[in-house]
C-alpha cells in the first residue's frame, strides 16, 4: 500500500506542483456543468500571500495544498484509514503524522479547511511539507495513510492519467489533446473549453446564463456594446461564402453582431460585427469568444485600428479602475475561461484576418457595390509593427 514517503519521492517542486494543481482545477471547472460538484479547486486569495489547492471527492476524503511565503504544506485525509482521528482513542492525530512539521508551517494546519465541528484535532492522515529554500519534501508517519489514492494525480501527472480520472468521474469521453493543452500551462481558451464540454459554452447555455445574471446583461448592453435586446440590423446582409447569418446583439452606435452558419447543437458559430459606417470584421470563432472579448477588452474596436497595449483599453481603465475585478467576476459568472488582454487581443487579430479570404466580408443583396470594407487595418493584417503604443 502506498504511503506518504512514496508520495514525497514522486512529487515535483512547489512551482510545478502549483501549476499542475491550477491545471486540474481549470479542467474540472471546464468539464463540469455545476462548479459545486467539482473535485479540484484552486483559490488564489486564500489568505495574505497564501494560495490553496483543494480536493474534496464527495465521499469523505479530501486534501489541501497550502502555498505560503514560508513554504508549502500538504494535508490529506482518508476517512477509511486506521489513522483517522475519528478512529483513535480520544480523537487524536496519529502519532508522528505532524510531529515534525516546522513551526513556520504549523499555522497552516489550523486552517478551517482541515477541521470539522466537534473535533479539536486537524482532519489529517497524511502530511507533507517543504519549507522555502528546501530541496526535498518532508513527511511524517509512513503508516497506511491513504496517500496512494488521495494524491494519485499529483504523483502520476501524465495526461493519460488525468484523462482517465475525469472520464471516470464525468462518465463521458474527454479529449486527450485538450487535457495536454491545459496541463502544458496554455490558456484555457473558449475553444478548448468547448472541446472539453460543448454544452456548458453552447450559444443557448450562454444566452440563458446572461439572462439570469443582471450584472452581466447590464455590462454587455452598455460597456461591452453587446446588447442582446438589439437584434434588428439596419439592413440585411449576406456572405460570399454562402453561410447564413443570425443577428444576436447590437450596440448603441448602430453596429450589429451576427452568428454565422447554421445553428447546430453544441457547434460554435463564428461571430461577425458590422458597424454603421459600412465596415465589418469577423471578431470571434464562437459566441463564447465574442463575450470574452467584450468583457476583457471593451476597447477592441481600437485594436483593429492598430492600437496596442498600453494605449489599448487605457482610456476605459482610467474611467473604470475596477474593471479587472468586474472582468473576473463576470467571466466566472458566465463560466467563461479566464483570459488576459494579450490572449484576447491575439485571438481577435487572428480571427479578423480571416474575414476577407474566408468569405466573411458581407454585402447587401440586390445592391450594386454594396460590399462592406474590412475593419482590420492593412498594416495589422500584413503583420507590420504597429505605429501606436
Amino acid at each position: 500500500m502506498s504511503t506518504v514517503h512514496e508520495t514525497a519521492r514522486l512529487l515535483p517542486d512547489p512551482a510545478q506542483l502549483r501549476a499542475h494543481l491550477r491545471a486540474l482545477a481549470a479542467l474540472d471547472t471546464a468539464l463540469g456543468d455545476d462548479p459545486q460538484f467539482c473535485h479540484y479547486t484552486f483559490d488564489t486569495t486564500w489568505g495574505p500571500g497564501e494560495e490553496a489547492a483543494l480536493l474534496d471527492n464527495g465521499s469523505g476524503d479530501d486534501f489541501s495544498v497550502l502555498f505560503s511565503p514560508a513554504g508549502v504544506l500538504i494535508r490529506g485525509f482518508d476517512h477509511e484509514s486506521e489513522m483517522s482521528p475519528y478512529g483513535t482513542e480520544g480523537e487524536q492525530i496519529w502519532p508522528g503524522v505532524i510531529d515534525e512539521v516546522p513551526a513556520a508551517l504549523r499555522p497552516l494546519l489550523d486552517q478551517p479547511s482541515s477541521h470539522d465541528e466537534g473535533i479539536n484535532a486537524s482532519r489529517v492522515t497524511a502530511c507533507l511539507w517543504r519549507e522555502t529554500g528546501d530541496t526535498v519534501w518532508r513527511t511524517g508517519s509512513e503508516d497506511p495513510d491513504g496517500s496512494g489514492f488521495l494524491f494519485r494525480l499529483l504523483t502520476d501527472r501524465s495526461p493519460e492519467a488525468v484523462q482517465a480520472h475525469f472520464e471516470d468521474y464525468y462518465e463521458r469521453p474527454v479529449p486527450l489533446d485538450a487535457i495536454r493543452h491545459v496541463l502544458a500551462g496554455h490558456p484555457l481558451a473558449p475553444a478548448i473549453a468547448i472541446a472539453l464540454n460543448p454544452a456548458v459554452l453552447s450559444d443557448d447555455a450562454l444566452l440563458r446564463r446572461i439572462a439570469a445574471h443582471p450584472e452581466a446583461a447590464s455590462y454587455l448592453s452598455c460597456d461591452g456594446e453587446f446588447d442582446l435586446a438589439r437584434t434588428d440590423p439596419v439592413e440585411s446582409i449576406a456572405l460570399p461564402n454562402g453561410l447564413p447569418v443570425e443577428p444576436v446583439a447590437g450596440c448603441g452606435a448602430g453596429g450589429t453582431h451576427y452568428l454565422c452558419g447554421p445553428a447546430v447543437p453544441d457547434s460554435p458559430r463564428p461571430v461577425l460585427y458590422t458597424d454603421s459606417e459600412g465596415r465589418a470584421s469577423l471578431i470571434a470563432e464562437s459566441l463564447a469568444e465574442a463575450l470574452t472579448l467584450a468583457i476583457v477588452l471593451p476597447s477592441w474596436h481600437d485594436a483593429l485600428d492598430d492600437f496596442r497595449p498600453p494605449a489599448l483599453n487605457s482610456d476605459y481603465l482610467d474611467d473604470h479602475p475596477d474593471h479587472p475585478t468586474v472582468r473576473d467576476r463576470l467571466l466566472a459568472a458566465l463560466r467563461l475561461p479566464p483570459a488576459s488582454d494579450r490572449e484576447v487581443l491575439n485571438r481577435l487579430l487572428t480571427t479578423a484576418a480571416r474575414t476577407v479570404p474566408d468569405g466573411f466580408l458581407p454585402y447587401v443583396p440586390a445592391e450594386e457595390e454594396s460590399t462592406f470594407e474590412p475593419m482590420l487595418e492593412p498594416s495589422v493584417e500584413q503583420g507590420r509593427e504597429p505605429d501606436r503604443y
